[in-house]
């Protein structure tokens, strides 16, 4: 990823290396992901005495925790009413509990390991900026009482937005993820918790999980990758989102103070301050959109800087940054065993930096046969019907309509002339298609189209130059390899048909993703 296109938390945070794994090992537990919930489940069990092998694809904590916004808050982003409206007062209040608890248990973490992480605590908003968002907020306000948070209604907030009410709920916290991951990280590695970076599963069969260069037998098996690698059935009940986020430098005699800004509209954007190695930036993220359905034309990053650039004094823009998130169909996420021996924690919606370490306490206690106040609230086989119903229909029907669409219509471009350098198309030739990109330099990378997941069609993504799946929203690179899951095995490098009917005869030649001299 370009430098322009890394967050801030990764841009501020010092490099750390951990080994790839190389043998064959055993272990009592095996952790497949290196963000705040694989990280925080090592911690737990390594300290009960269990041997922990923790496996990442790539760079601890560079996955959606080192993507996320460093907010850490009771509440969640779908709103507390809807969970009273759709379950009760007592999930609702079961919910707001058991984050605020995790908090806590944050905070006390980053006291006795001495992370320094700049966790503050901080109040939290939510913004109406238009009359038809003062009834959520009204029912925002009386949930957020009556499950116990201190909340009190405002007229205006402490920043340049046109507020035409808000409620402002204390005692909410802020941090640097990374830096928090990586402390907790340094402190927990031992012989007793292995910790691998680039080492991606390719496959888990039973107990063993099966690498590139070595795997690992465990007893219980932890899959805290944000969504169930390979097939899961409840995958039909996640739907993958994609938002975008900037960090800017503003005017230096401009200040607000810290706190969660959240506004009520439907991007739903999302503003905080952050000071970081003496520099004050202005964090905003916003959006959202499914993975691999993007507007082609539209430039996310330039529309969230249009939202910073309207209403805050921007000197310049020094990060940018995309995150993905999975959101449950009854807005709840699943948390716990998925059968005999593993446990899965997908569905966090963007409330994950507080979800995932309550996940790593879930998962631990259960592991170590402990009782957990929370554990049914979550449960990972639990099934809503009629809850979820609606939410379920629709992401499925928009799954088929991908597939359908993808296979029936004809692919962006029919010449190669037609991609220029930077850029990628679905490309038929002959009746087949083909996923082609050039790099800067203007070499060739062809690849099947085909997502190795289920099988969908992937589509290009210009603003972060990746293939991105409109199904399930796995994601692969230029060259084919797997950035996040659910999908294990890369896009099948292919070769063009007739390749010198195609390009001018003294360009190079396609041949299996490569040029060829």
């Amino acid at each position: 990823m370009s430098a322009e296109t890394r967050s801030l938390w990764e841009n501020t945070a010092p490099a750390l290396e951990f080994p790839k794994l190389r043998d064959d090992i055993d272990a009592d537990v095996a952790i497949v992901g290196g963000g705040i919930t694989g990280i925080t489940a090592a911690l737990y069990l390594s300290r009960a005495g269990k041997s922990v092998v923790v496996l990442e694809g790539r760079t601890l904590g560079l996955g959606s925790t080192g993507y996320s916004t460093g907010n850490l808050y009771a509440t969640v982003d779908g709103r507390l009413a809807r969970l009273r409206d759709t379950y009760g007062l007592e999930t609702a209040t079961r919910v707001a509990q058991s984050r605020a608890a995790t908090i806590e248990a944050i905070e006390h973490t980053v006291a006795e390991l001495k992370i320094a992480c700049g966790f503050i605590r901080c109040p939290q908003y939510l913004i109406a900026t238009e009359p038809a968002q003062l009834v959520a907020l009204q029912a925002e306000l009386e949930v957020a009482r009556e499950v116990g948070l201190s909340v009190s209604s405002l007229d205006t907030v402490p920043l340049p937005i046109p507020a035409i009410g808000a409620i402002k709920i204390d005692n909410q916290a802020q941090f640097h993820p990374l830096l928090y991951i990586q402390g907790v990280a340094q402190a927990v590695a031992s012989e007793n918790c292995r910790i691998f970076e680039n080492t991606r599963i390719t496959a888990r069969d039973g107990k063993l999980l099966t690498t590139a260069h070595g795997n690992v037998r465990a007893e219980k098996i932890v899959l805290a990758t944000h969504t169930p690698i390979g097939f899961h059935i409840l995958q039909t009940e996640l739907s993958p989102n994609r938002e975008y986020g900037i960090a800017a430098r503003l005017r230096p005699d401009f200040s607000f103070p810290a706190g969660i800004f959240w506004t009520l509209d439907e991007l739903g954007y999302s503003v905080r301050r952050v000071e970081v190695e003496g520099t004050t930036y202005l964090v905003v993220i916003g959006e959202k959109h499914k993975t691999g359905q993007h507007d082609e034309d539209t430039d996310y990053y330039q529309r969230v800087e249009a939202f910073a650039r309207a209403h805050f004094p921007v000197e310049a823009i020094a990060h940018r940054w995309s995150a993905q998130h999975y959101r449950s169909a009854d807005a709840l996420p699943y948390i716990g065993r998925s059968g005999e021996f593993a446990y899965l924690a997908t569905g966090f919606g963007t409330n994950g930096l507080v979800y995932g370490p309550l996940a790593a306490a879930l998962i631990t206690d259960d592991i170590l046969e402990r009782e957990n106040p929370w554990s049914d609230l979550y449960n990972a086989r639990r099934f809503a019907p009629v809850r979820s119903a609606s939410a379920f229909l629709q992401e499925n029907v928009n799954v088929a309509q991908q597939y359908l669409r993808d296979y029936l219509l004809r692919a962006d471009v029919e010449q190669l002339e037609n991609i220029g350098p930077d850029e990628g198309a679905l490309t038929e030739i002959n009746g087949k298609k083909y996923a082609v990109s050039r790099d800067a330099e203007g070499r060739w990378s062809v690849l099947s189209p085909v997502c190795t997941h289920l099988g969908c069609l992937v589509h290009w993504n210009q603003l972060e130059k990746t293939w991105d799946c409109p199904c399930h929203g796995s994601r692969f690179d230029c060259q084919g390899e797997v950035l996040e899951g659910p999908a294990l095995a890369r896009l099948e490098k292919n070769e063009l048909i007739e390749p010198d009917e195609l390009i001018e005869p003294d360009e190079e030649r396609l041949s299996g993703g490569e040029v060829i001299a």
